[in-house]
């Protein structure tokens, strides 16, 4: 498992734990971020900037700041299998 914001981009990856408080869980399930979700790192921004994330379950894009993106752990598919 890696952060999210260690994960290559245009790689599919699976949320595998969302560590932070109640309230860093909260927004990312309003946002539509479930455990499990497989979801794409479309870009990031220059400078320290928000990172773009696309959810492939729902199709929803977001911007992520990079204090929360940290805080998801991610896994990449294998897309051999």
């Amino acid at each position: 498992m890696i952060s999210l914001i260690q994960a290559p981009s245009d790689t599919p990856l699976r949320i595998a734990d969302i560590s932070g408080g109640h309230g860093v869980r909260r927004r990312l399930l309003a946002l539509g971020f479930h455990k499990s979700d497989i979801i794409e790192l479309d870009s990031r921004g220059i400078l320290r900037g928000p990172v773009l994330i696309k959810n492939l379950t729902s199709d929803t894009s977001v911007a992520l700041g990079r204090g929360i993106a940290q805080k998801i752990s991610v896994e990449i598919i294998d897309e051999r299998k």
